[in-house]
C-alpha cells in the first residue's frame, strides 16, 4: 500500500492488518492492511466486486475472514464472544444500502429498533421519543413517525435509514453507498447530513461509495481498495494529485484495462 502523508494525532478506532478472504476460489481480500482513526471519516472507494462491502462485514463479524487480524478500540474483534461481543457491537450504527427498512413496521419503529430489545431495551415511550427526536434531527417531520416505509419517497427512506443508523448513538457508523438510486439535490442533503452528523456526534466514519462528489464531501481520507488489497490511502484534499494510476483511473472514470495505459 502507498499512504500519502498525513496528521492524525487520534488514536486507532479500527485497525485491519493483513486480511484476507476468499469464497471458494475467487480471492476477495488478499492482504487489507487500513488504520481508521478515532473521530475520523474515511471513505473506501474502488470498483464493483473489489472486496469493498466484504471489507466492512469482515469488520462487524459478519463474514469471518481467512486470516489477518481486526481490532476495535484495542480488542481483538474475530475473538470477541459472548457479552464482550454484545459490547463490540453497540459501538456500531449502520446506513444500509437499500435503506432496509422493515415494510411491516411503521417509521418510528423502525429508527428504533435496537433501542427496543438486547441490554438497550426502553420503554417504549421512551423509544418513540429518542426516534422522533433523530428524525428531527434528519429533516424529518414527527408526523412521518407513524407512516409506513412504502409512503415514502427514496429521499425520506434514505433520511429514516439515517436516524436509525444514528439512533443508538453509536462511537462508529458505516455507510453503504449513501447516496445510490437519489437524485444530485438529495444526494447533496444526505452528504451534508452526514459529514454534520458525525461531526456532531465526535463517531468515527467509514464509508463505501462509487459516487465521487459524496467522497469530497464527507471523506478526511480516502482508501483506494484495488485487487483485494489497499493501493493508496490520503487525505481527500491529495485524491486529484495522489500520484496513484489506479486513483488516477477511478477518479476520471476511465475504462478499466493495463494500468500503464492510464498513468
Amino acid at each position: 500500500m502507498t499512504d500519502a502523508p498525513a496528521t492524525r494525532t487520534a488514536p486507532a478506532k479500527i485497525t485491519m492488518t493483513g486480511v484476507t478472504k476468499s469464497f471458494g476460489s475467487k480471492h476477495v481480500l488478499r492482504g487489507v492492511d487500513l488504520e481508521v482513526a478515532r473521530g475520523e471519516s474515511v471513505v473506501v472507494i474502488g470498483g464493483s466486486g473489489t472486496g469493498k462491502s466484504v471489507t466492512l462485514k469482515c469488520i462487524l463479524g459478519l463474514i469471518t475472514p481467512d486470516a489477518g487480524a481486526i481490532s476495535v478500540d484495542g480488542t481483538d474483534a474475530l475473538r470477541a464472544r459472548g457479552k464482550a461481543r454484545e459490547a463490540l457491537l453497540d459501538k456500531f450504527g449502520m446506513l444500509f444500502q437499500g435503506g432496509a427498512l422493515f415494510d411491516s413496521l411503521l417509521v418510528w419503529e423502525n429508527v428504533a429498533f435496537r433501542l427496543m430489545q438486547g441490554a438497550r431495551k426502553k420503554p417504549k415511550a421512551e423509544a418513540r421519543e429518542i426516534a422522533i427526536e433523530k428524525l428531527r434531527r434528519v429533516g424529518l417531520k414527527p408526523d412521518t413517525a407513524d407512516l409506513y416505509p412504502a409512503e415514502l419517497s427514496g429521499g425520506m427512506q434514505k433520511r429514516v435509514g439515517l436516524a436509525r443508523a444514528i439512533a443508538a448513538d453509536p462511537e462508529i457508523i458505516f455507510f453503504d453507498e449513501p447516496t445510490t438510486g437519489l437524485d444530485p439535490i438529495m444526494a447533496d442533503v444526505i452528504n451534508d447530513l452526514i459529514r454534520e452528523i458525525v461531526t456532531e456526534m465526535g463517531a468515527t466514519a467509514m464509508t463505501i461509495t462509487h459516487d465521487m462528489t459524496s467522497v469530497r464531501r464527507i471523506a478526511d481520507r480516502v482508501a483506494m481498495l484495488h485487487d483485494g488489497v489497499i493501493k493508496w490511502c490520503g487525505p481527500v484534499g491529495q485524491i486529484d494529485d495522489s500520484g496513484n494510476p489506479y486513483v488516477h483511473q477511478f477518479v476520471n472514470g476511465l475504462p478499466e484495462g493495463p494500468i500503464e495505459a492510464v498513468r
